[in-house]
């Protein structure tokens, strides 16, 4: 026989030499199929690395480049280098403790748009800081002083760079994925295995320099940048980033004004959702892909532009609760200016909001109260699912119900009246999301009850759910409610729900 021949019959006479030589009876201890009683996925679920950038919930957009210096918001990618010429040298850190005063956990930064521009020294192009029109621009680097600053001040980092590229003579080509677009990525990447997301654009393709072709092409997203290929070897340099847009692990929220549905699924049905669809999700989805909602500090663009104004902290507060509040995460854009600085004004507004989230929902008033449950699920080994688990603060353990129980009411008390307006929920889903409908009702007297938030529709939660009491996101923090009860009824579920956190401000 040859070799491989009798290396397969090794190898299967191998395990009865063994099974002949054993004794009659198995003494291994039997392991139970499921000795913790955890209740079963409903699929589909999120990655690790999706999981990682859910909990990261609010972040901030810099866009900043070629169009700060020439008043626009797409560039043509005709752009003279020299046009890029800061006033100051770009400070990345400057941007970052803005944001980080506001609440927000990370950033990411512009680095490429589409007019082909690279904020990098890059091998792939000269359209890039090297040719800036003076030494703050040559000297200019932002992947590297953006990600030394956010690991300095603990924070999340990642970079944009734009698919699309209206300078590149190769652009519509094999030449340019390969050459270009998937190298730009790499070099990216090499500077930090600790990115969260890379965030490509929609946009793709359409008139444009094009090296002096001056044309219009058209490509198709889903095939022409390879993104199988770009996927899998980005994330073996960096195992925690989100390939956002056509990477297919998040999806767009479907707008850019700041909210998502308050009926918003985490599944969708395609490699990236629909764009009239964003807001909402799909509940039987096969496909896990949370949406991003991406919305603008200021009123003129997403670039910098002389005149412009930020938003109100009040303003601000209802976004996030339409975001951040309604499943979603919130990526908000805060432009540099000509001097590499977000403006005084900005800075102002981010450090007012970040006041105002810790004083609205900083004091939780759930760790106060008493909490009852009609039902909690059997407790396992090593495991108990009570309703300890709402308030304790962890990510990893959770209040549940029996397999057969869908419905449920939690009930907190307090031994004195408290002024409440809104309540915080959040499911535990790494084991899928599974609530389809919920109210809340508060009572005076812990007796007579009364169903609240009548203006909001109460049907999802997933990651996460803010609702205000009073039922209105645009005036929500009025003078509040006085109860001493309150409950959370869950109407309907996909299967035993699961909760990790309530919460009352």
């Amino acid at each position: 026989m040859t070799k491989p021949i009798l290396a397969f019959v090794a190898c299967l006479l191998f395990p009865m030499a063994i099974h002949a030589q054993s004794t009659p009876f198995d003494m291994t201890p039997q392991q139970l199929a499921n000795p913790d009683n955890e209740p079963a996925y409903v699929f589909p679920v999120p990655t690790r690395r999706q999981m990682s950038w859910q909990e990261t919930e609010f972040y901030a957009f810099f866009h900043y480049g070629m169009n700060t210096y020439t008043n626009r918001e797409w560039g043509l990618g005709s752009e003279d280098e020299r046009t890029f010429a800061p006033t100051l040298p770009p400070n990345p850190k400057q941007w970052l403790e803005a944001v980080k005063a506001a609440g927000m956990k990370g950033g990411i930064a512009v680095v490429k748009h589409h007019d082909g521009f690279c904020l990098w020294p890059t091998a792939t192009t000269t359209h890039s800081v090297e040719l800036a029109g003076n030494e703050n621009g040559r000297q200019t680097n932002i992947p590297r002083d953006f990600a030394k600053a956010a690991r300095q001040l603990k924070l999340k980092y990642g970079f944009y760079v734009s698919p699309w590229d209206r300078h590149n003579l190769h652009y519509g080509t094999d030449r340019y994925v390969n050459d270009v677009f998937l190298r730009q990525c790499a070099e990216l990447a090499q500077y930090g295995d600790d990115q969260f997301e890379m965030w490509f654009d929609g946009a793709n393709g359409g008139d444009g320099y094009y090296g002096g072709r001056n044309t219009t092409l058209k490509v198709d997203r889903s095939t022409y940048y390879d993104i199988p290929n770009l996927r899998d070897s980005i994330h073996k340099v960096c195992p925690d980033i989100i390939l956002w847009g056509v990477g297919g692990e998040a999806r767009w929220i479907g707008n850019e004004e700041g909210w998502a549905g308050e009926t918003n699924w985490s599944a969708e049905e395609v490699g990236y959702a629909p764009e009239n669809n964003g807001m909402y999700g799909t509940e039987d989805g096969w496909a896990w892909e949370a949406g991003e909602s991406d919305a603008k500090l200021t009123d003129h663009g997403w670039f910098w532009h002389n005149g412009e104004k930020p938003m109100s902290a009040e303003r601000l507060f209802r976004m996030y609760l339409e975001t951040v509040g309604r499943n979603s995460t919130l990526i908000l854009n805060c432009p540099p200016g000509p001097d590499g600085r977000l403006p005084e004004a900005d800075v102002t507004v981010l450090k007012e909001f970040g006041v105002m989230l810790k004083s609205r929902l900083g004091n939780d008033l759930a760790r106060k109260a008493k909490i009852q449950a009609t039902n909690t699920r059997q407790a396992g080994r090593k495991r108990n699912y009570g309703v300890k688990h709402l308030t304790d603060g962890k990510t990893l353990t959770y209040w549940a119900t029996d397999d057969d129980v869908k419905t449920a009411t939690l009930t907190l008390t307090w031994s004195r009246p408290q002024t409440v307006r809104y309540v915080d929920l959040m499911e535990h889903i790494r084991r899928g999301q599974r609530v389809r409908a919920f109210h809340i009702e508060v009572s005076t007297d812990g007796q007579q009850w009364k169903r609240v938030a009548n203006g909001c529709k109460t049907t999802t939660i997933g990651y996460r759910r803010i609702v205000p009491l009073n039922g209105s996101t645009a005036k929500s923090y009025d003078q509040g409610l006085t109860v001493k009860a309150l409950r959370i009824v869950i109407d309907d579920s996909k299967a035993c729900p699961l909760l990790q956190k309530v919460a009352v401000y």
